[in-house]
């Protein structure tokens, strides 16, 4: 059998039992090639029926103990799976190229099905790709790998919310992004809080709690079509976490990985350096002016001398290389995760105990996450399994960053005159304990105050947990019984500390509680079964839902401590406490989809959910449908076409619904604080509607799939069109009816786009391969309608407040509006008597979602070394920047430079059209730009970054010998390495200080961008 060529041979489906004539192990070696000849590295070599395998080296080599007349399976991407038995001499096998789609993916319900029979798209991004290179929000991770996915969030440190957008904006509402769905049951990834114009916080949110080590892979439901069958809470898509397990006939396996992690601040200012402190074109004479001119930079010309600080010391009146990324420290990253595995004949388990624990470049900031995770499988009796799937993570985090404009926000440090050392700002206290403003701005905290003294903590303690049994009617038929539970409970301490100066010397302290809760059962039948043999078949699945969500929470808060510097609620003058944020909803459900497959080249779906609100009222009918059809017609089984291996057409078309909100269709009342003792009550300012339903979404998506030169070459392309009807909005009611404002169903948005993704191996030759693929995404929003008279509907803004986001009707949402310069027919800029420009109304800036965007991946093997790299791309977004507006306001910018010895007249002409000559001194020109034309602070987004970079490398089995260990990989990664192209100056263009779509593209005062460098390591123990 020696040099034999061996031709492909069809593994059975469902084979678990193996009879081995001979028990006598003995080394099986061989080598594996392609039809061409070449070495193939990395084939799954298997002993069919154990756990027991390998993986061919660069060579195409292999070495595996097995028993002569055993059989061993041989597997590879792209390649038909192949059976050999083993006669003790050495083998050399031939893969052969496959020539069909026989990717199996798990879709909407945890269904699994044959990838080339969807009617729609599905990308599945595998765990490896998001556990290798670390983020502490495992989302992020997802940026540029899925056509169609745009991922964006909050610069406030570790395990930071992040935005998910699945083709564009949904809808004007501010919920957006995708349902995210674990092992088949729905999680709670509700955003903790965020900051605003007024300052605040980001306090994470629930797909940050999971654990990259743990995940199998990732799945995105991009269409409604796909994400249909869980109703309402899918209108922004789905995307399905499958966690890691064991496998049956494995034997018993130890796994241990280690990251550790660098963050290295990352200074995105090129602000002048010509001007230091001062007003008016001169320094500080004393410790006053130094406080009053603490963040400007309107100062003389830096000359080397010395100048009085606002400590009463003297400082080099030149620029410093003791600049605010100092102020930062090297964060620290280093996370563990050991995880058990096994498996017999009836059952298998995978159990991981996993900590990260993260030191923040703010200082004395940081984030202990702990997850344990339990996934296991039993045969407790014939044709019936259970499985049980556990998650318990405890999440603690210390002092989280302010952000925005607010007080106790220690990244204003970033805002401080060329020739100001941050170091001379520490400690932050003065003798007496009280803080060291260093401005005249008292909302402006000293930084070190803010990042020693201020309290931002929470903490978080959750279970998500499924069991599941599923029986086995027949060989083709099942019934399925699951119940899911997802309980989260938070808490949250803020304390404002005694000596701080916007607070009068005095301090408060908050404390909140909240708990949510949501119990999922549900019951599936399925079958697959022919209806006419070798013809028609039927793929069936029908079943139905409960869901029962509460959420409650209280808070305690106490003011002005009546002993300095002992933090306790006990300690206020005066205390107030209530309940907040209660809400129960119970959501029953139906549902049911249908493949029916004509010899598997046409195949034609039907989903359909009915789901029942509480929160709708029976007068209308708490009922809504959401049905969906798809087809698939794989051409390529029908005609043949020289170097295509696969080709699929796919159409579908879905109506579904947005989730009703609680509480909006009946007067609802609250207990309010008590006065003089008597109890007190309130109601919402909103005026009920009885009549309210969800919006509807419809949405057309038709597109391709290719294979070309035996998997070598993969093409899918995407159109989609979707359109929102009835959102829901808020108008606005006059204080005399007893309301402010009421709901109406009138707005509607619109989506248009296109999705392609490119992928293949250029080379696989001589131990050597490289894989690449390219994904594109172009999406074309617009607000359709808003309220009855079309007015702006108001988002968000900044702390100058010249500017907001709003949707727009006609117009791709959110818009930036803000106010430009007032020009005459001739495009001049108009000026007033005074020679500062004059500005125009709020105007239409554009849209601060991206039009285009995706990503480049590229993986290089070569023998046991392995190099790969990410980089993707967004273009056609604004960005409303702070950074902008203050860089201006302060004299930091490096357009202040003009006209600072002799005054600034600006181009332009008068109110009458005479041209301008009024000379004004450059101080009170910029600072008048700043506060009213805020058309200079929306900056364009767009941007290409190096997201990711791996160089790994495999010990050869043969050093591996005599150790216990299977297999080493070290890694070297990295994160956020290089921004190879942007057109924003002064700031990261993905710099965000709230997560929320109300903010979204509103940037300032944020914690800086960071590079993360870092080793990976990873331990595989022999079985």
């Amino acid at each position: 059998m020696a040099g034999m060529q061996l031709p492909a041979v069809a593994a059975p489906f469902n084979v678990t039992t193996i009879k081995v004539t001979n028990s006598k192990f003995v080394p099986a070696t061989g080598v594996v090639t392609d039809e061409n000849g070449e070495a193939l590295i990395g084939v799954s070599v298997a002993l069919k029926g154990t756990g027991t395998g390998t993986q061919t080296d660069a060579s195409g080599k292999f070495t595996l103990d097995a028993a002569v007349n055993s059989t061993l399976v041989f597997s590879y991407v792209g390649f038909k799976t192949q059976e050999v038995v083993f006669t003790g001499k050495a083998l050399r096998v031939t893969m052969v190229a496959s020539t069909k789609l026989q990717e199996v993916v798990v879709t909407a319900l945890g269904i699994k099905k044959d990838e080339k029979k969807l009617g729609y798209s599905v990308t599945t991004v595998k765990g490896e790709a998001l556990a290798t290179a670390k983020e502490t929000n495992v989302a992020y991770s997802l940026q540029g790998r899925v056509a169609g996915l745009s991922v964006a969030g909050t610069n406030g440190g570790a395990g930071s919310s992040a935005r998910i957008l699945l083709r564009g904006v949904t809808s004007t509402s501010s919920t957006q992004g995708p349902l995210f769905v674990i092992n088949g049951v729905p999680m709670d990834n509700t955003q903790r809080g965020q900051s605003g114009e007024w300052g605040g916080a980001d306090y994470g949110d629930g797909i940050s709690n999971i654990n990259p080590d743990d995940i199998e892979t990732m799945t995105v439901l991009k269409g409604q079509s796909a994400s249909a069958l869980y109703g309402t809470r899918a209108t922004g898509g789905v995307i399905l976490i499958t966690t890691k397990s064991g496998k049956k006939n494995s034997g018993f396996g130890v796994e241990y990985n280690s990251n550790y992690q660098l963050d290295q601040v990352y200074d995105n200012t090129d602000f002048q350096d010509q001007y230091g402190q001062g007003e008016k074109g001169v320094k500080p004479a004393n410790a006053a002016g130094a406080l009053s001119s603490g963040n400007l930079a309107w100062g003389a010309k830096l000359d080397g001398s010395q100048v009085i600080q606002f400590d009463g010391k003297s400082y080099a009146y030149s620029k410093t290389s003791d600049d605010y990324t100092k102020f930062y420290k090297t964060g620290k990253t280093f996370t563990n995760t050991v995880s058990l595995t096994g498996g017999n004949e009836t059952g298998a388990f995978r159990l991981s105990a996993s900590d990260m624990n993260n030191h923040a470049i703010t200082p004395n900031s940081g984030l202990n996450r702990k997850t344990f995770n339990f996934n296991g499988t039993q045969t407790v009796a014939k044709n019936l399994d259970i499985t049980l799937i556990a998650n318990y993570i405890l999440d603690k985090a210390k002092n989280r960053s302010g952000l925005s404009d607010g007080p106790g926000n220690p990244n204003n440090v970033q805002f401080l005159a060329p020739n100001e050392s941050q170091s001379i700002l520490a400690p932050g206290t003065q003798a007496n304990g009280m803080e060291q403003s260093f401005t005249n701005d008292i909302y402006v905290t000293n930084p070190y105050f803010a990042a020693y003294n201020f309290v931002t903590n929470t903490t978080r303690e959750r279970l998500i947990s499924s069991i599941t049994a599923k029986y086995a009617l027949t060989s083709w038929a099942y019934i399925q019984g699951r119940v899911g539970y997802d309980k989260i409970h938070d808490g949250r301490l803020g304390i404002t500390p005694t000596g701080t100066a916007y607070a009068g010397n005095n301090g408060s302290m908050s404390t909140q509680t909240t708990q949510i809760t949501e119990l999922n059962s549900d019951v599936l039948i399925g079958a697959k079964h022919d209806i006419v043999k070798d013809f028609l078949n039927l793929d069936l699945s029908v079943g139905g839902n409960i869901r029962k969500s509460d959420a409650s929470g209280t808070y305690i808060n106490a003011n002005q401590f009546i002993i300095p510097y002992f933090y306790d609620l006990s300690n206020g003058k005066t205390r107030d406490s209530g309940n907040q944020g209660i809400q129960k909803q119970q959501v029953n459900s139906a549902y049911y989809t249908a493949d029916f497959a004509i010899k598997d080249y046409l195949v034609l779906g039907t989903s359909g959910r009915y789901d029942a609100y509480s929160a709708i009222s029976g007068s209308v009918g708490r009922g809504i449908f959401t049905p969906s059809v798809s087809g698939s017609f794989i051409f390529s089984e029908l005609t043949h076409i020289n170097g295509l291996d696969f080709g699929k057409l796919r159409v579908s078309y879905a109506n579904t619904s947005g989730a009703p909100s609680p509480y909006t269709n009946s007067v609802y009342y609250n207990v309010a604080n008590s006065i003089n003792g008597t109890p007190a009550g309130s109601f919402d300012s909103s005026l009920p509607n009885l009549f309210l339903k969800p919006y509807t979404l419809s949405e057309f998506e038709i597109g391709t799939s290719l294979k070309f030169f035996g998997d070598r070459l993969g093409v899918d392309v995407t159109y989609f069109k979707r359109k929102t009807k009835n959102e829901i909005v808020t108008g606005s009611l006059d204080w005399s009816t007893g309301y402010t404002s009421y709901f109406i169903p009138t707005a509607s948005t619109q989506n248009k786009g296109l999705e392609v993704e490119l992928r293949g191996t250029p080379v696989r030759m001589n131990g050597f391969s490289w894989n690449t693929s390219f994904n594109f995404t172009y999406v074309n929003n617009k607000v359709l309608s808003t309220d009855a008279t079309n007015q702006n509907l108001g988002l968000g803004t900044y702390r100058p407040l010249n500017a907001t986001t709003a949707f727009v009707a006609g117009m791709a949402g959110p818009q930036i509006l803000a106010n430009d310069y007032l020009r005459d027919a001739n495009g001049n800029i108009i000026f007033d008597a005074a020679g500062l420009p004059k500005a125009t109304g709020r105007v239409a800036m554009g849209s601060v979602v991206p039009k285009f965007y995706g990503g480049f991946s590229n993986d290089f093997i070569y023998k046991n070394f392995n190099l790969s790299f990410l980089i993707d791309y967004r273009y056609g977004n604004k960005v409303l920047s702070a950074t902008s507006y203050y860089s201006i306001f302060r004299g930091l910018n490096k357009m202040t430079l003009v006209g600072r010895e002799g005054g600034v007249v600006g181009q332009g002409v008068t109110e009458t059209g005479t041209p301008n000559t009024v000379n004004v001194p450059a101080q009170d020109y910029y600072q008048a730009v700043a506060r009213n034309i805020s058309a200079v602070n929306v900056l364009d987004g767009s941007f290409i970054k190096l997201r990711q970079v791996t160089l790994g490398y495999s010990l050869p089995k043969t050093t591996l010998a005599n150790t216990p260990f299977n297999s080493i990989t070290v890694s070297l990664v990295g994160r956020n390495l290089w921004t190879i192209m942007k057109r924003s100056d002064n700031i990261d263009p993905e710099s965000n200080f709230a997560p929320g779509i109300n903010y979204a593209g509103i940037e300032g005062t944020s914690v800086p961008a960071v590079r993360t460098y870092g080793l990976n390591v990873n331990f595989k123990f022999k079985k």
